[in-house]
């Protein structure tokens, strides 16, 4: 396999907040440098949820997982695991969740927090954070910019053909300040920020780049549910392949055969989802 791909998540942002406080991505689109769409969750548009959806191209109805106190060793084939088949190599800077999902399940602390693994099947390089102890009062969520900056450095001494990088600080803001505020403001300003210095690096490695995230969150700093707000966010694309109109909506259960394509990798029987880059 020699084309690359990486799939960056940002968790909880509500399409208007891409669009209104992200100036460095919405820049890039005013620009012709990305291209924009909307991204629609899946039900119910709740974290864990989502993480399966995306990486699977199967709702919850399908692959069981209905909220963040039910997750477990997924049984469907997944991004990771079809691009393993094509002889690529798979890496992941996110939260623990993810390597219960598409690696082993329960977490193991010392032996899953950080791993190179190159004969595995899903997930060869791993570093993952629990945000154990996460409430209103502390967040419990890594610096973005050492994520980011994580994510680079596998790439670069590992040679991922298949990135993922989930990060759940802007989903912690909006829950502890909800939307109108000064607070959620400056946190997307200040993510938009430290993210734009990578976007180019990532280029210039050869990697096409997608921004999203799984989900959207109401006013209230809610989401789970099925209103717009809840289930709408912005997905930004940078590379060489054509994409729909801007502002199209692309349905969650598309990712994973469009992220499987454009890495020149199988979808599974199970991924129906339209490829929406050609």
């Amino acid at each position: 396999m020699d084309k690359k791909l990486l799939l960056i998540i940002l968790d909880g942002v509500p399409k208007r907040n891409f669009h209104r406080l992200f100036g460095n991505l919405e820049g890039w689109v005013e620009a012709g440098e990305a291209q924009r769409f909307v991204h629609r969750a899946a039900l119910p548009s709740i974290s864990a949820s989502c993480y399966a959806t995306i990486h699977t191209g199967v709702t919850a109805a399908t692959h069981g997982c209905t909220g963040n106190g039910n997750v477990f060793r997924l049984q469907q084939p997944d991004v990771f695991s079809q691009v393993r088949k094509a002889g690529g190599v798979t890496g992941a800077v996110a939260h623990s969740f993810w390597s219960q999902f598409f690696n082993r399940s329960p977490f193991d602390l010392v032996r899953d927090v950080e791993y190179d693994e190159p004969e595995s099947d899903t997930i060869n390089h791993g570093r993952f954070h629990t945000m154990t102890g996460y409430g209103l009062i502390n967040q419990m969520t890594p610096s973005d910019v050492d994520l980011f900056a994580s994510l680079t450095n596998l790439c670069g001494r590992f040679g991922l053909n298949y990135g993922m990088l989930h990060t759940c600080t802007l989903d912690s803001m909006g829950h502890r300040f909800f939307h109108e505020c000064q607070e959620m403001d400056h946190a997307c300003a200040m993510m938009d920020e430290m993210l734009a210095p990578f976007i180019p690096q990532w280029r210039a490695m050869g990697y096409e780049v997608m921004v999203t995230a799984d989900h959207g969150q109401d006013d209230r700093g809610h989401h789970g549910g099925n209103s717009d707000l809840q289930r709408e966010t912005a997905l930004y694309y940078f590379g060489e392949a054509e994409g729909p109109a801007q502002d199209t909506v692309i349905e969650q259960v598309q990712l994973a055969p469009t992220i499987l394509s454009r890495l020149g990798a199988t979808p599974a029987e199970t991924m129906r989802g339209d490829i929406f880059l050609k």
